[in-house]
């Protein structure tokens, strides 16, 4: 028996997660790192945003969401909305 073809499928997700950072507007206060550090770091020197993974991992994009939420600087974006989790 098949599973039914309507379900992703968790490691080929339909609607790739997009995220992008703005190192001019981020402020350096490090939610998106402590929020999501398998995606988001800070770099040593100016303690601005890194963007580790700009299409997260489905296991990842709760976290990344969140840091898009919290970043108080507004650096960092969704480029493309995941439809599936609208």
């Amino acid at each position: 028996m098949s599973t039914p073809s309507n379900s992703p499928h968790p490691s080929n997700p339909p609607h790739p997660l997009r995220l992008s950072a703005d190192r001019d507007r981020c402020a350096g206060a490090g939610m998106c790192a402590l929020t999501a550090p398998e995606v988001f770091d800070q770099d040593d020197e100016e303690g601005l945003v890194v963007l580790l993974s700009p299409a997260p991992g489905p296991e990842h994009r709760a976290a990344a969401r969140m840091a898009v939420g919290l970043c108080p600087a507004g650096a960092i974006a969704l480029d493309a909305p995941d439809p599936a989790e609208q």
